[in-house]
């Protein structure tokens, strides 16, 4: 019976064989009505037939030549047909059903043929039992190879995938910085996933405006775009950095419209923005999203003979997206704050020192070029009495809009202490006392405010610096030849030796005052630590180069500060840098004149005589007049509510100033003098003929100044000039 069974099956194999390409189409008709998914994939219907054809010659073979299942190899095709089902994102269950629908279909079409060729019920029977047997153990056989062919091709896709996608999460993302981070999203997807990528961002979202949405297409600017690397063809309709706008009913402009990815089949001729120059049969159209708000929208695009996009691509590229999103959005967050807190930075420095005779100044503010943001670095020149001049230098810790309006109001309260003419380490107490108010204002919630500061006054009569630092670095000083000589590298560069207070914030601990006598035409470099910081060098090589600078040759303030920023600065600084360079000026003999006087009311004739002489000899008759009752009114209120010794003091400069000093530390004020007294109008009266008027008090008492604006015309040649 068994060599019936064999016999007759050949010869249903025998007449089956010339009627295969008739028997695979009745097998695809049957596939495609019972699982019509796997058809809508080009790929797979274009491998179907082959690999049907191919399956149909096999299980033949094993009828016909009897050929041991085991040993049967399936088709080559049917390996590959398994890979396309992976990559065209088919479930493996739906490959399995179409392999067991096509071997019942072809047991039934062999089954058909059996009562052509026999009317023995009994040997039909037993023929269909053998089919019956063979023909799932082929599918059994079949299956295991495409089921590892296709799960093999998932596993390659998935490890692309997840590659890909990491290699997006190193890549992207690099720099807080829009256009080198849309570059960078569009080098990876070149790279090896699409032919062409462009990046589209909004215009609104980029400048930041709050635009309310309107009948007109959203215009958008291209910010970057590529092709692969050895593509020479492609061209780009729009220019990077150009303008544009989809057409209102394109894929582009839905897509923007819902912030859904979608896979598109296109021609050239409909890719809206797209690439020319090559064949497009498929695009991904990918919003990026970022938030809640949608920033713009990127096109990947595959030309000529690579792959068409599949569903499984189009999670890939949603996932990239997304990354870049994300690291586009933060890049936009922070340009816009950057720009922020620069333009209140520099807003609230000094856009032009004030006029002041006694020293030549210079500044520079440069922001990080960092991820870190603008800080709180700040300088200052602030005009005081006597012609005298404080050079300021500041440091907020932290970064931002926080520390640039820390900063401001730093600035603000030094320049009212300065008002008052403090000691240089009775300010730096005061300025302790506003940053832990500022402390107790913010809470523990902004974190902890801090500064540091150094402050310096400089007097141009004596010659001598005080300064007094509040955990701020030590500025350089540069003092020129004996004999004045400008000879290259012939300054002597130093810093000064002094001791250096805590930072600003701390609380309850002191600061202390030096003072040191500078030559004139001596250089002062102040300076934030962001220019003697690098990580490319330590602070002390920074600190000789930075002496080295300054050595060279007799260099006005404004050449210096361009030296030392070249001399010491990388391209892209780590942290704000505020620098400050002064050149000192010294007042001569013949611009001040100074008298002692005993603590007598008899003295005040010989100060008018004294005052009287002095203009004479300045060549200032007309002023003889008001100084006169200015000087009377100054000493005698000396002399009644004073200590001895009394000085009085002309200086002549931009402004002629008048001062009174006595070791008393008694603050003067005005007061209201009612008619009949006798006294009280002394004060009242400096303050209606002086331009300004105050007192500043010292280790050694105080002094009251009064001031008298000067016309050109009015000063003598040496002090115009």
């Amino acid at each position: 019976m068994r060599t019936d069974v064999d016999a007759f099956l050949r010869r249903l194999a025998q007449e089956l064989r010339p009627r295969t390409d008739e028997s695979v189409e009745t097998l695809l008709r049957h596939a495609r009505s019972e699982l019509p998914e796997p058809w809508r994939h080009e790929e797979i219907t274009a491998l179907a037939a082959e690999e049907t054809a191919g399956h149909v010659v096999a299980f033949l073979d094993v009828l016909e030549h009897g050929v041991d299942v085991a040993e049967a190899a399936s088709p080559p095709q049917s390996l590959e047909l398994a890979r396309s089902f992976a990559r065209s994102g088919v479930p493996i269950s739906t490959l399995l059903r179409a392999y067991r629908l096509g071997h019942v279909a072809l047991l039934q079409l062999i089954q058909a043929e059996a009562p052509g060729h026999t009317d023995d019920p009994e040997l039909i029977n037993a023929a269909a039992i053998r089919l019956m047997t063979a023909g799932f153990a082929y599918v059994d056989q079949s299956s295991a190879r495409v089921v590892a062919a296709y799960q093999e091709e998932r596993d390659r896709r998935l490890q692309r995938r997840l590659l890909l996608a990491n290699e997006a999460s190193r890549r992207i993302g690099t720099t807080l910085d829009i256009e080198r981070t849309a570059r960078e999203l569009a080098e990876v997807a070149t790279d090896d996933f699409a032919r062409v990528a462009t990046v589209d961002l909004l215009v609104s979202a980029l400048d930041d405006e709050a635009t309310s949405p309107t009948s007109e297409p959203s215009q958008l600017r291209r910010v970057a775009q590529r092709s692969e690397p050895d593509d020479r063809s492609t061209t780009f309709p729009v220019p990077t950095g150009g303008t544009h706008s989809y057409s209102p009913e394109s894929e582009p402009t839905r897509a923007l419209a819902t912030g859904a990815p979608v896979l598109h089949r296109v021609e050239a001729s409909d890719a809206d923005g797209g690439p020319a120059g090559g064949a497009v049969h498929s695009a991904l159209l990918l919003p990026l999203v970022a938030r809640g708000e949608t920033l713009g929208l990127v096109q990947l695009f595959r030309t000529g003979s690579s792959a068409p996009f599949e569903e499984d691509d189009l999670l890939l590229g949603q996932e990239i997206a997304a990354r870049a999103a994300v690291s586009i959005d933060n890049a936009r967050r922070y340009a816009h704050e950057r720009s922020t807190a620069l333009t209140l930075q520099r807003s609230l420095l000094p856009r032009h020192t004030a006029e002041q005779s006694a020293a030549v100044t210079a500044s520079r503010y440069l922001p990080s070029g960092s991820r870190a943001g603008v800080g709180g670095d700040w300088y200052d020149v602030i005009p005081l009495s006597g012609a005298r001049v404080a050079l300021v230098v500041g440091d907020v810790v932290g970064r931002g809009l926080r520390a640039a309006a820390t900063m401001g109001r730093l600035r603000m309260a030094v320049r009212a202490f300065a008002d008052i003419d403090l000691m240089p380490d009775e300010l730096l107490t005061h300025l302790d006392d506003v940053v832990i108010r500022l402390q107790h204002e913010e809470g523990q919630e902004a974190g902890e405010t801090s500064a540091t500061c150094l402050y310096a006054v400089y007097d141009p009569v004596t010659r001598v610096c005080s300064m007094a630092s509040a955990g701020h670095v030590l500025p350089a000083i540069a003092t020129p030849p004996a004999g004045g000589g400008d000879a290259a590298g012939s300054r002597s560069v130093e810093f000064p030796e002094m001791p250096i207070g805590p930072p600003l914030g701390l609380g309850g601990l002191p600061f202390e005052t030096v003072q040191f006598e500078l030559a004139e035409g001596s250089l002062l470099a102040l300076f934030t630590d962001g220019l003697i910081q690098s990580r490319t060098r330590d602070v002390d090589t920074a600190r000789d180069m930075l002496r080295d600078i300054l050595a060279q040759g007799s260099e006005s303030p404004d050449d210096a500060c361009d030296r030392l920023i070249a001399g010491l600065l990388p391209q892209r600084a780590a942290d704000d840098i505020a620098l400050l360079v002064a050149r000192t000026r010294a007042l001569d003999a013949e611009h001040v004149a100074t008298l002692g006087l005993p603590s007598d009311p008899a003295a005040v004739a010989g100060a008018r005589r004294f005052a009287s002489d002095t203009l004479t000899a300045w060549g200032l008759d007309e002023l003889s007049f008001t100084t006169e009752l200015i000087v009377s009114e100054l000493v005698t209120n000396a002399i009644r509510y004073g200590k001895s010794p009394i000085h009085l003091r002309m200086i002549l400069e931009s402004t002629l100033t008048c001062e009174v000093s006595d070791t008393s530390n008694t603050a003067p004020h005005l007061r209201r003098a009612r008619t009949y007294d006798e006294g009280g109008r002394g004060l009242l009266l400096v303050a209606q003929l002086a331009t300004r008027w105050g007192a500043r008090h010292n280790r050694e008492g105080k002094v009251i100044w009064a001031e008298q604006a000067l016309l050109m015309d009015d000063l003598p040649s040496t002090v115009a000039t």
